[in-house]
């Protein structure tokens, strides 16, 4: 016999267990961001640096 409350508490542990993961997986990524320098000592934003505006020269 199978117990339909057996198979209910299962999912409900796999549940929980997955959401503890993906919390500390949120925490780990916002303490890196926290740590993570948002723009470098020059005040420029590092994702864009070297970046010059306007039409790019044609590939040869």
């Amino acid at each position: 016999m199978s117990y339909p409350g057996l198979s209910k508490r299962q999912k409900e542990l796999t549940r929980l267990e997955r959401k503890k993961t993906k919390d500390a997986e949120r925490l780990e990524r916002k303490k890196e961001k926290a740590s993570r320098p948002s723009v470098d000592p020059n005040g420029e934003d590092p994702d864009i640096a070297g970046i010059v505006p306007g039409p790019q020269p044609l590939p040869e």
